[in-house]
């Protein structure tokens, strides 16, 4: 697969999802992204450096131009830990943990991750606003309680199947409750 194709479909899915949800500064935005998936492969099986980095220049720049925090999901061989700047961990209370992603234990996009951003940690948990999920990673356990899919016009990076989701306030209450201001009711 072509590099140039990946970042392409990478930028514009990056960029449709924030167009369909704008996001706050400093919130996090998790990628979850199996390159052997992109690649064609199956999952964990065919691991590419390359697409790795690509992936993850492509959406830092992009998001980092918003003042999003991106988070990058290491493999399940690491617990679906997460790299993240330092900056991120200490403003949102996220613990370091010891370990060091590598292509065949943590994957090429938090490798890449890891020795692409400026001040790198790694943490177990995130709670993240919005993400992406290239090749069927799940990511659902760092997304906040209510994620609402995102039907992109695009489905595909390379070979792999993308999920997009944004999170959405809880509804609570029963029948009498309200969901928007009224300015009658102040």
């Amino acid at each position: 697969m072509e590099l140039q194709i990946i970042e392409n479909q990478t930028k514009q899915i990056v960029t449709e999802l924030l167009t369909a949800h704008p996001m706050s500064k400093k919130s996090v935005f998790i990628i979850g992204c199996s390159s052997s998936e992109v690649a064609g492969g199956l999952i964990g099986k065919n691991s590419s450096a390359e697409i790795g980095k690509v992936i993850f220049q492509t959406a830092n720049k992009l998001l980092s131009e918003q003042g999003v925090f991106l988070a990058c999901q290491c493999c399940e061989h690491l617990n679906r830990a997460l790299v993240v700047e330092a900056e991120c961990a200490e403003r949102y209370g996220y613990e370091p943990v010891s370990v060091v992603p590598w292509l065949h234990g943590g994957g090429s996009f938090a490798t890449a991750a890891f020795y692409g951003f400026k001040n790198p940690v790694v943490v177990e948990h995130v709670r993240a606003s919005a993400g992406l999920d290239i090749g069927d990673t799940l990511i659902g356990m760092h997304l906040k309680d209510v994620a609402v899919p995102v039907h992109l016009a695009n489905k595909q990076i390379g070979e792999a199947h993308v999920v997009a989701a944004y999170c959405r306030p809880k509804l609570i209450g029963g029948e009498r409750t309200r969901y928007v201001v009224e300015s009658d009711n102040r």
